[in-house]
């Protein structure tokens, strides 16, 4: 059992190295379901070795209810009709690529609205709990021989299953060709996923650490993830000579590990944290 590395600032992190090294006890601590989920955005690199990082996040609309301020609650007056349901309408199919040329802006932009159709994608939770799944990115998919529509494939993440969903969209037609659900299968994380895992961090006891290394850099305090830069990755347990039993669901669950260092400044170690997003959870490791 290797002894754990104490930390200390100016430390040159090579790389993106994301070996543990140690073998000692970890601890997990479990953060609440919203933990986190409300603060500021930092800046993010490249979400991992071939990660798409997707497009801005789709934002749910919902009407609001209002009881009966007399009588029975929820009771409509008589002689009326129930308000219009309102009806989203797919994106514009707007700027189009040709043949093998990347997704434009607007073919991704309609790539996702079509993939994230109700009522299924509203039954599913993004990282933080929400409402809809979670979007991991969409490529340009491989051309159907004799047939010149592009296709692009989204990936997303449904949290409340632990499922990667990959759909395949007719940008031509405007329907979804293809749908399937895999257990199991974690592809690199999105920037949004590592934002969430630094919150969780930083809400997490584990995070007084990160805290005391940023405020000895800086004299200040570190308040959200805008004051730090960072990246990483999924933790994958194959790759790991000991894996605690806190993280032996990681796999199964989703897992990220990541690097951090204050802006324009020292790095500040974190590898030796794991977040299992699934859980919600904080564990040190090594």
């Amino acid at each position: 059992m290797y002894e754990i590395v104490r930390r200390h600032l100016g430390k040159v992190v090579a790389g993106a190295a994301m070996a543990v090294t140690g073998t000692a006890v970890a601890v997990a601590i479990s953060l609440p379901g919203q933990a986190g989920a409300n603060g500021a955005a930092g800046p993010v690199g490249t979400a991992g070795a071939g990660g798409t990082a997707g497009a801005a996040a789709a934002t749910a609309g919902g009407g609001s209810g209002g009881a009966a301020q007399q009588g029975e609650t929820g009771a409509q007056a008589p002689g009326t009709a129930p308000p219009p349901a309102t009806v989203v309408p797919p994106a514009a199919e707007g700027k189009k690529g040709v043949g093998s040329d990347p997704l434009t802006d607007d073919e991704l932009a309609r790539a996702e609205s079509l993939a994230l159709t109700p009522p299924a994608a509203s039954a599913q939770q993004d990282v933080t709990g929400g409402r809809g799944p979670q979007r991991l990115g969409t490529r340009l998919a491989e051309p159907v021989p004799g047939d010149p529509s592009r296709r692009a494939e989204v990936r997303l993440y449904d949290y409340g299953r632990d499922e990667l969903i990959t759909k395949t969209v007719n940008l031509d037609t405007g329907k979804v060709e293809k749908s399937g659900a895999q257990h199991g299968v974690q592809p690199s994380a999105h920037p949004e996923e590592l934002r969430e895992a630094l919150e969780l961090i930083l809400a997490s006891p584990l995070g007084k650490g990160v805290k005391e290394d940023y405020k000895d850099a800086t004299g200040k305090e570190l308040t959200s993830t805008g004051q730090l830069w960072f990246n990483g990755d999924v933790y994958r347990t194959y790759r790991e000579s000991h894996v605690p039993a806190q993280l032996a669901r990681c796999g199964e669950h989703r897992c990220v590990r990541l690097v951090t260092k204050v802006l324009n400044g020292a790095w500040i170690d974190t590898r030796n944290l794991i977040v299992d997003l699934s859980a919600r959870t904080v564990t040190r490791v090594g």
